[in-house]
């Protein structure tokens, strides 16, 4: 894969492939992670002189124009962070208006363009599209990590038609990635949760391959504790992955991973019941009670492996993160984490927006070796799977 880190780029045309698809409250960018991300490359671009097109996304307006998913919003933002009296900016994807607005640039600039799912070449990957928007530039960079799980036109369709390197911020993801899925020492342990089993059932197959432990956790875990004849009341399950996850157990055993599940959970009638909220051991749960959170003893079990750990991966929360007070697991696994990385050299990884904000809500940021914001791209690494962006920049032979 050609990478930026490795050429200088002066004076050209580029189309840079970015991920904006920030989270937004009444208006206000909520976290600026993915926008973070692209400063160093875009930085290196201004400084040697190139007229920077960025192109990216936002929400899912399903190839129609709609101004709720509109990005000209971003601009004032964009220009604070560059430090910049102005971000162009492009509705239109048509050849002439591209290039009129290439000759109105001065060296160093950039323009914005307007959301590229508004054309709905984007996600059927038209290769039409595709040649036309590339026939206005010299190079293509992708930055876009987060979004590189997508065979979509501004992924993989223009690499067809322009030489194509990956942006710094997609370089350090790989980079970070691979050596700790190939490279971590043992013991290892991965952290698994979230809410259903057949989003992480190809992350599981993987990863009882290489790791020594695995803690099940989230709602996932319910699906497993019932495959383990556990009565897991009335909380939520996926009764069509009861023999995957038994398949999963059984995979472990033979590879001598050992498979942690909750010995106790936080229980209440539905999330909005907070006055009724009782732990009980797994053996005990009533039918008319759900599980929303594990309970302490699980999470000193968690502790523990973790300080047995020399590496620890973690993607997906413990518990319903999202509702107060069934986020208490997943904030506690954060704090343990940061205090074993204060008091061994602890390796460690993380992944996945309620798992990211959990160690934010922690304030354990600087005790992990790396954060990964990619999202889908991040699960399907874990998977043991190249994404079609990074495969594209690959097999780009210009």
């Amino acid at each position: 894969m050609k990478s930026l880190d490795k050429i200088i780029i002066k004076n050209k045309k580029i189309i840079f492939r970015a991920d904006l698809n920030v989270p937004v409250l009444n208006g206000k960018i909520t976290d600026y992670s993915r926008i973070n991300s692209i400063i160093p490359t875009i930085e290196i671009l201004k400084k040697n002189e190139n007229k920077i097109f960025i192109i990216a996304h936002f929400g899912r307006p399903k190839g129609k124009k709609n101004n709720k998913y509109s990005i000209k919003f971003l601009r004032e933002d964009l220009k604070k962070i560059f430090k910049i009296p102005n971000v162009h900016f492009l509705e239109s994807f048509e050849k002439k208006i591209i290039q009129n607005k290439i000759s109105e640039m001065k060296d160093g600039e950039i323009c914005l363009f307007e959301n590229i799912r508004f054309n709905p070449g984007e996600e059927t990957n038209d290769l039409d599209f595709s040649k036309s928007l590339s026939s206005n530039f010299d190079i293509y960079i992708n930055d876009a990590f987060s979004a590189s799980h997508r065979n979509h036109a501004s992924i993989t369709g223009i690499t067809k038609y322009l030489p194509s390197y990956a942006g710094l911020s997609f370089s350090n993801e790989i980079k970070n990635l691979d050596n700790f899925l190939e490279n971590s020492t043992k013991p290892n342990l991965a952290i698994i949760g979230g809410s259903k089993v057949s989003t992480k059932i190809k992350v599981l197959k993987y990863l009882v391959e290489i790791f020594d432990s695995i803690v099940i956790g989230g709602a996932m875990a319910n699906t497993f504790l019932l495959s383990n004849n556990y009565n897991v009341g009335s909380s939520l399950i996926e009764n069509d992955f009861i023999n995957l996850s038994k398949e999963i157990q059984k995979k472990a055993k033979e590879k001598k991973c050992k498979i942690l599940l909750p010995i106790d959970v936080v229980c209440s009638k539905d999330l909005q019941d907070k006055t009724n909220i009782k732990t009980y051991n797994i053996n005990d749960v009533p039918k008319d009670q759900m599980i929303l959170d594990i309970g302490e003893q699980s999470t000193e079990l968690i502790s523990n492996e973790i300080l047995k750990s020399q590496s620890v991966l973690w993607n997906g929360p413990l518990g319903a993160f999202e509702y107060s007070p069934f986020d208490k697991s997943t904030i506690s696994v954060a704090n343990i984490i940061k205090d074993s990385s204060n008091k061994t050299q602890i390796n460690s990884l993380a992944g996945g927006g309620d798992t990211l904000a959990a160690i934010k809500k922690a304030n354990a940021n600087n005790a992990f070796n790396y954060l990964s914001t990619a999202g889908g791209a991040f699960l399907e690494w874990l998977e043991g799977n190249k994404s079609p962006g990074y495969l594209a920049l690959k097999e780009n032979n210009f």
